[in-house]
């Protein structure tokens, strides 16, 4: 009877130990992830509000959602691992059984060459994936509505072009994988930049101390787009602070694992911008623009070329004397005026500036009176555009009626505090394609504008058609940089029915935002019910 008691209690102890055991290796496994935590970088941005009392309730608000942002950012990369062990090793047991119905008898070598060929499978599955996309050339599309567009972001914004109720032209990425997508992305960028391989052009003997490292706060801007078919395509702009060069990585992600493109440096300290801007009166307008291009283009980037097409007499001698100012007060002499004696027509002085311009190869930026934009677009213009690969088709950020705008004012804030990026301010112009950046030989080859369209719109359609038929790439993306400043439209009778239904309807999208449009039109109601409680009110207190 001794035996069986005996044995229980060895039993009891061992299953013990087991707990025991059991309980330390959790222990273990807990401390090991703490420590391999990442630490909270002190130089990167952290969420809140720039100016916000830096009080110790404050810190501690920082502190906690940082130390949430980690926590969140480990299980979101645990659960990818997870998913990814589990899609690779479904995809294995496919092409391991296919295999083995090939070859029926495997013996141990066999086995060993079926688990190389199932890797190289997998490779090249996920690389003919990169190659069916968009990625390194251009495809063929039937029109401007066949066009994926890019959607931009910076380590904090993301500016995206497809809004509805609920999201906003610039917002912060309110969804938790969206968030840990573009950070993911970002840190993927970071990796190849600072362990480059033989392909990246970079000598593997240098060390890392003779090679400059990037960091997070390096990252300028980014744009993505996903090809339901294949997969999602990022392009990643970096530079120091310091710096001319910007490190240019484009990545894929093919529905599973990140796979690098290319990695290449881009310098363009040296790159002039000719910007193109066709005209016809308005020189009130011309002279804002031209305060505009004094800050930018004069007093910052200091790589441009300015090509003014100046349509009829009328106004002719204004822009002479406020290009000759310009000239005088800052030493500027990098324009040229060109004067054509005939009616308007936006298409054919665009090409009149583009081949008035008799120095080579240049980058054009084909630009308007009424546009604004800042030194980092130019950059973006530069990075965005290359010769014979790829054409930039930046959507404009256009404002409504400042007047409708900021009708609680006296009168609207000056245009500065007006480029603010809210759906009561403006609207991202994506039925617009008239503001481009692209090279002087990619335009004359594929044939420059349609010179018979006449009076308004219509003619930036059609070019963008072209490029759209033809090899080149077209990158399409919202840019914070660059603005449409609100300015009263007319329609003239004489446009061609298709012309003056696209003038009607860019007369209202730009006056205001939907809800003040609203407010609007329901004006006399509003009034009535205003009315109506004020009488009430005086009622109620009479009694």
């Amino acid at each position: 009877m001794r035996m069986p008691r005996r044995g229980l209690v060895i039993q009891a102890r061992t299953r013990w130990l087991l707990v025991g055991l059991a309980l330390l290796f959790s222990l273990v496994l807990l401390m090991y992830l703490l420590e391999c935590a990442p630490q909270t970088d002190s130089n990167g941005s952290l969420p809140g509000v720039v100016g916000e009392s830096m009080g110790k309730e404050y810190y501690q608000a920082l502190l906690q959602e940082q130390e949430e942002h980690y926590q969140n950012r480990a299980t979101s990369l645990k659960r990818q691992i997870a998913q990814l062990k589990q899609e690779l090793q479904e995809m294995s047991d496919k092409l391991k059984s296919l295999q083995e119905k090939k070859s029926p008898k495997v013996n141990g070598m066999n086995y060993q060459a079926t688990k190389e060929q199932t890797s190289n499978d997998l490779l090249e599955f996920l690389h003919s994936q990169i190659d069916k996309a968009e990625v390194s050339v251009g495809a063929k599309l039937p029109s401007e509505y066949g066009v994926i567009p890019f959607e931009s972001f910076t380590s904090m914004k993301v500016f995206q072009l497809e809004m509805g109720l609920t999201r906003h032209p610039e917002e912060k990425p309110v969804r938790k994988d969206k968030r840990d997508e573009l950070v993911e992305v970002i840190e993927a960028g970071l990796e190849v930049i600072n362990n480059p391989d033989e392909e990246d052009g970079q000598d593997e003997d240098d060390g890392v101390g003779d090679r400059q490292l990037y960091s997070e706060n390096d990252f300028i801007e980014g744009y993505y787009r996903t090809e339901r078919d294949k997969g999602t395509q990022y392009e990643l702009f970096y530079k120091k602070m310091d710096g001319m060069e910007y490190r240019h990585v484009t990545l894929f992600r093919p529905f599973g694992p990140l796979m690098k493109v290319k990695s290449e440096t881009v310098d363009i300290s040296r790159s002039i911008i000719n910007i193109i801007v066709p005209l016809a009166g308005r020189t009130e307008a011309f002279a804002q623009f031209m305060q505009n291009f004094r800050d930018v283009c004069i007093h910052q980037d200091k790589r441009v070329h300015l090509t003014v097409v100046y349509f009829g007499q009328d106004g002719l001698s204004e822009v002479k004397s406020i290009l000759e100012s310009v000239a005088r007060e800052t030493d500027f002499h990098n324009y040229t005026l060109v004067s054509l004696n005939e009616e308007f027509n936006r298409g054919r002085g665009l090409d009149m500036g583009a081949r008035a311009w008799e120095k080579g190869e240049v980058l054009m930026f084909f630009c308007d009176v009424d546009v604004y934009f800042t030194a980092e677009f130019l950059n973006s213009c530069r990075l965005n555009a290359e010769p014979g690969k790829k054409v930039f088709y930046p959507v404009v950020f256009s404002l409504y009626n400042p007047a409708i705008v900021y009708a609680n004012q006296d009168i609207p804030p000056p245009v500065e505090q007006q480029l603010v990026h809210k759906k009561d301010s403006g609207f991202w112009r994506d039925f617009g394609f008239g503001m481009t950046c692209q090279y002087r030989t990619d335009f004359l080859t594929v044939g420059g504008f349609d010179l018979e369209v006449k009076g308004w719109g219509g003619e930036d359609v059609h070019l963008y058609r072209k490029y759209l038929h033809g090899d080149l790439m077209v990158i399409r993306t919202p840019v914070p940089g660059l603005f449409h400043l609100w300015h009263e439209k007319h329609c003239a009778d004489e446009l061609t029915p298709e012309q003056y239904r696209m003038c009607i309807q860019s007369k209202a999208m730009n006056e205001a935002s939907h809800s003040h449009l609203g407010m609007l039109v329901f004006r006399d109601e509003i009034e009535a019910h205003l009315r109506k409680q004020a009488y009430r009110t005086n009622s109620e207190a009479v009694g």
